[in-house]
C-alpha cells in the first residue's frame, strides 16, 4: 500500500522547500500540500493542495482520511518575532495544531509524525556554547515556550500512547527561495537580498550577536533523514538539537565583501535583540550524529556564494 504524506503549513518558508523535496523523492500526487491559504503559483501546479486550517480537528481528519494521509509533517506556527505581539493566537495555533496532529496519531489514523521544534527552546539560563542537548531551557518568549511545551508533549505521547513523533531542533534558516516568516534570525536572509539590490543593509541586531545557523538544504536533508531513519535509531522523543553553522552579523557581512566589496552594514538593534541575547551562540548535535548519521554540509563561505549566486538575477523580484 502506498502511503501519502500531507504538509501543514506548506505555504512557509520551510513548508514550501520541503514540499518541493518530497515531491520530487516520492513523486507529486503522493505529496499533499495544505495551508491556511494557496501559495505561491509554482508551488500550487507543482501537486495537490488544501485549503485547512491545523487548529480545525475534523477539517484535519477529513483531509487525513480522504487522501489516507500515513505521513504528517506539521509546519504551520507563529514565529518568535510576531508571536511576541500576539501572544494568544500563537499559543493557539502552535499548541492546538500539534495536538490535533498528536491525536490522530494516538487514534492511529495516522503511522508518523513531523514535528520542527527550534532554539527558541533555550534562554536566558541556558549554556550558550555548545548548548548540550538535554540542559536548563527556561525559553522567555512565547514562540520559545510553546516548543519546550511541543517537545514535552511529543515525548509523552511516544511513550504514553506510542506515537512516532520526531523533531528537531531547528536553528535560524538561510533559504534564496522563499522569504523568512517573522523570526528573529531573519536578518541573515535579508541581508542578501538588500546587498544585491541597495549595497546596503541595516541589521536589526548588534553587530556582535552570534547565532547557530543553517542553509536550508541541510535543513530540509535532516528533517528527511529523520524521517526516513529506522525507529530504534530515534532515542530522542522530545527534539533534537540540530547544527551547521553560528556567525555574527558583522561575520556575514564580511563573507559577502568577498563578493561586493562595497557592500556596507550598520546596525539598529529593536526588540528582537533580547530574544536574540536568550538563544545560544552555538549548538552541540552530537546526539544526531551519534543516533542517526546527521552531518551538515553548508558553511557560511558556502552559503553567501549560494545566496549570492541565485539571487543575482532574481533581485528585482524580491526586494521590498
Amino acid at each position: 500500500m502506498q502511503s501519502y504524506i500531507l504538509i501543514i503549513g506548506a505555504c512557509g518558508q520551510i513548508g514550501t522547500e520541503l514540499t518541493y523535496a518530497l515531491r520530487a523523492k516520492y513523486g507529486p500526487e503522493r505529496v499533499i500540500a495544505s495551508d491556511i491559504r494557496e501559495g505561491n503559483e509554482d508551488l500550487m501546479e507543482s501537486g495537490p493542495f488544501e485549503i485547512l486550517d491545523a487548529t480545525d480537528y475534523d477539517a484535519l481528519e477529513e483531509v487525513v482520511a480522504y487522501y489516507e494521509i500515513s505521513e504528517v509533517y506539521l509546519m504551520a506556527a507563529m514565529l518568535s518575532a510576531t508571536a511576541e505581539k500576539f501572544p494568544e493566537r500563537a499559543w493557539d495555533l502552535n499548541m492546538n495544531s500539534l495536538f490535533n496532529v498528536l491525536n490522530l496519531g494516538k487514534e492511529k489514523k495516522i503511522e508518523k509524525i513531523f514535528w520542527p521544534s527550534s532554539i527558541a527552546v533555550f534562554g536566558p539560563n541556558t549554556p550558550k556554547e555548545r548548548t548540550p542537548q538535554s540542559t536548563v531551557m527556561e525559553p522567555s518568549t512565547v514562540y520559545g515556550i510553546s516548543k519546550q511545551s511541543g517537545e514535552r508533549w511529543c515525548d509523552y505521547y511516544h511513550h504514553k500512547y506510542g506515537v512516532d513523533v520526531r523533531s528537531v531542533r531547528y536553528p535560524g534558516l538561510i533559504s534564496w527561495k522563499t522569504m523568512p516568516g517573522g523570526g528573529t534570525t531573519d536578518y541573515a536572509v535579508e541581508i542578501y537580498h538588500r546587498a544585491l539590490s541597495q549595497r546596503a543593509y541595516n541589521c536589526f541586531l548588534g553587530e556582535n550577536t552570534k547565532l547557530p545557523m543553517m542553509f536550508m538544504n541541510d535543513a530540509i536533508r535532516a528533517t528527511m533523514e529523520l524521517m526516513d531513519s529506522d525507529a530504534e535509531k530515534i532515542k530522542v522523543r522530545s527534539s533534537y538539537n540540530l547544527a551547521a553553522m553560528d556567525f555574527t552579523p558583522s561575520e556575514i557581512a564580511e563573507s559577502i565583501r568577498t563578493h561586493l566589496p562595497d557592500f556596507t552594514i550598520s546596525y539598529e538593534p529593536d526588540f528582537r535583540q533580547a530574544i536574540a541575547d536568550s538563544w545560544p551562540n552555538s549548538i552541540d548535535d552530537s546526539r544526531a550524529r551519534q543516533d542517526w548519521g546527521w552531518r551538515a554540509a553548508f558553511d557560511l563561505e558556502r552559503t553567501t556564494g549560494e545566496m549570492l549566486g541565485h539571487l543575482s538575477p532574481r533581485t528585482n523580484e524580491h526586494t521590498e
